[in-house]
C-alpha cells in the first residue's frame, strides 16, 4: 500500500518515539512573530537554555503593527514593546528578522512562501493558528502554542501524535468568478468547523491542480477553519514554477536535486485515506459567510438559513445566536444588503494575485458613497510589485485606502478596527464575534472579487454581475 504525503513527511522527521506514544518530530522550519514570541524566549531564558538551531527560525512583525503610519516611536505604547522585544530576542539568539527596514517585512505567512523559505517535505510550525498555509506547498505545517514555541527554540522538536489523513478532492471546472476562497468557504460549510477535528486536510482533485499557488495557499490557509490541524497539496510542476529563483530556494544543481526530493514526497497513487470526500466544481458559486462561524455560509443565490434547518440542536442554537448578532432573517438573501466597510488583505487574501485579478475590473469605476475601503497588502514584497504594476494606483483612484503591509483588519491587535455594529465586507479568515475590533461588529467572509464588487456598490453582490464575468 502506498503512503501519503503527510506520512511521508512524518516518517522523515521522526526522531524517535516517546515512553507516552508519541512521536518526537524534528521541525524543518519554525516561524515566530511578536505576539507568541516574548512569552517562549523568557521562558528559555528562566531555564537557562539557548536556541538550539537559530538558523531553522525566522522572524518578522505582523499582527500589531500599523498599516499606515509606521514610525517610530509607534503610536501604540504596547505594540512598540512588542516589536522591541521582538528585535532583541532575534538579536540576542542570532535569528533572522524581516524587520520594518527589511523590505520582506509582512504577515508570517505571506513572507514565507514568497521567500522561498516554505518548501516541500518540511515540517513547518508557528505560534499563529493559519500556520496551514504553508501547507501549500507541499508541507506538513501547523499551529502551535507558546509553550511549544518555546520547545521548538529549545530543541528543534515537538512531541506529537499523527493524524487521520482526509483526501478533499474538488473534481471538475471552477465557474467563472469561483476562485479558491469560494472553494474553501463551500467545503468548510459542506464538512463542518468542526468536522476536520483529528485529521489533516489532504487537497486534491482536478479544480485544485489547476489552481495557481496563490489560490492553494488561500485554500489552506482556511483549512483550520475547519478544525483540520493542517491542510496540504500535493508539490507538482506549479509547486516548482512558483518556487523557483525564490531567494531562499535552492539555486543551480542543487535546485534539481531538490525538485527531485520534493516529487518524491508526493503521495502515492496508491496511498491509503482514513476519509475521502468529492466535492463537484461546477456545485460551487461566490459563497459568502451570513453567521459567527466560517461554516455559517450560502453561495450568493442562496438565502439565509432557519434555525429549524439545522442539522441537530446545537447547530440550531448556534444558528440563533448568530442570526441574533447579525441581525439578519432567516429566508432573506445575503445579495443587496448595505456594508460600510470593505477590507481586501490578510494572509488568506492579501497576495499579489489577488490584487493583480482585482485590480482591472476596479479600473475608471469608484467606491459607492459612504464606503470605507483598505487595501492592505500581506507584505512589503507584494506593496513593492503593486506599485511596479500600477495596481496600487488603480485601487486608489478607485477610492481604497492603500496601506502598509500588515494583518490590518483581520484581527483586532492594531488600530484598523471595526466601529459600532459595522458591517465588514472583508476577505481575512474569520468572522467570529468581536474578531475585528468592535464586540458588535459584524464580518462577512468572502473572496477579493465579491470584496470589490460590495466595494463598487456598497452591498455584498454578485461579482459575475458587477463586472461582467462570464
Amino acid at each position: 500500500m502506498g503512503k501519503t504525503l503527510y506520512k511521508k513527511v512524518w516518517e522523515a522527521h521522526t526522531v524517535g518515539i516517546l515512553p507516552d506514544g508519541r512521536t518526537q518530530l524534528f521541525i524543518a522550519t519554525h516561524y515566530i512573530h511578536e505576539v507568541t514570541s516574548p512569552q517562549a524566549f523568557a521562558m528559555l531564558r528562566e531555564l537557562g537554555l539557548p536556541v538550539l538551531h537559530p538558523d531553522r527560525t525566522f522572524a518578522t512583525v505582523d499582527h500589531i503593527i500599523p498599516t499606515d503610519n509606521q514610525a517610530e516611536p509607534l503610536a501604540d505604547p504596547r505594540a512598540q514593546t512588542m516589536l522591541s522585544a521582538l528585535r532583541s530576542n532575534c538579536q540576542a539568539n542570532g535569528i533572522r528578522l524581516f524587520d520594518l527596514p527589511s523590505g520582506n517585512q509582512g504577515i508570517v505567512h505571506s513572507i514565507g512562501p514568497e521567500l522561498g523559505i516554505t518548501q516541500p517535505g518540511m515540517t513547518i510550525v508557528c505560534g499563529d493558528s493559519h500556520t496551514a498555509t504553508h501547507g501549500a506547498v507541499g508541507s506538513i505545517a501547523m499551529g502551535i502554542g507558546t509553550t511549544q514555541v518555546r520547545d521548538v527554540l529549545a530543541t528543534q522538536t515537538l512531541a506529537m501524535s499523527p493524524l487521520k489523513v482526509r483526501n478533499v478532492r474538488v473534481e471538475g471546472t471552477l465557474r467563472p468568478g469561483v476562485t479558491a476562497k469560494d472553494v474553501a468557504l463551500h467545503i468548510i460549510g459542506k464538512l463542518g468547523a468542526d468536522g476536520g477535528l483529528g485529521y489533516a486536510y489532504e487537497f486534491g482533485g482536478s479544480a485544485i491542480r489547476n489552481m495557481d499557488m496563490d489560490g492553494r495557499l488561500t485554500l489552506c490557509n482556511l483549512a483550520i477553519e475547519g478544525a483540520a490541524r493542517c491542510g496540504y497539496i500535493n508539490p507538482d510542476e506549479t509547486t516548482f514554477a512558483y518556487l523557483k529563483n525564490r531567494p531562499y530556494a535552492p539555486k543551480g544543481a542543487d535546485w534539481d536535486a531538490a525538485v527531485a526530493r520534493w516529487k518524491s514526497f508526493a503521495s502515492d497513487e496508491d496511498a491509503e485515506y482514513d476519509d475521502i470526500v468529492i466535492i463537484p466544481a461546477e456545485d460551487i458559486e461566490p459563497t459568502v459567510t451570513w453567521g459567527i462561524s466560517p461554516d455559517m455560509n450560502i453561495g450568493i443565490s442562496g438565502t439565509i438559513p432557519a434555525p429549524e434547518q439545522a442539522k441537530d440542536d446545537e447547530t440550531r442554537k448556534a444558528y440563533i445566536t448568530a442570526l441574533e448578532y447579525m441581525k439578519l432573517t432567516p429566508g432573506t438573501p445575503l445579495k443587496g444588503m448595505p456594508v460600510n466597510v470593505v477590507f481586501i488583505g490578510s494572509c488568506t487574501n492579501g497576495r499579489i494575485t489577488d490584487f493583480r485579478t482585482v485590480a482591472p475590473l476596479l479600473r475608471g469605476k469608484k467606491i459607492a458613497p459612504g464606503i470605507k475601503a483598505l487595501a492592505v497588502p500581506g507584505s512589503q514584497m507584494t506593496a513593492i510589485q503593486c506599485e511596479k504594476e500600477g495596481i496600487a494606483d488603480i485601487f486608489r483612484e478607485a477610492g481604497f485606502e492603500w496601506r502598509l503591509a500588515g494583518c490590518s483588519m483581520c484581527l483586532a491587535m492594531n488600530p484598523d478596527k471595526l466601529e459600532g455594529d459595522q458591517i465588514c465586507a472583508s476577505t481575512s479568515n474569520r468572522n467570529f464575534k468581536g474578531r475585528q475590533g468592535s464586540p458588535t461588529g459584524r464580518t462577512l467572509l468572502m473572496s477579493p472579487l465579491m470584496a470589490a464588487a460590495a466595494a463598487i456598490t456598497g452591498t455584498v453582490a454578485d461579482p459575475r454581475e458587477v463586472f461582467d464575468i462570464h
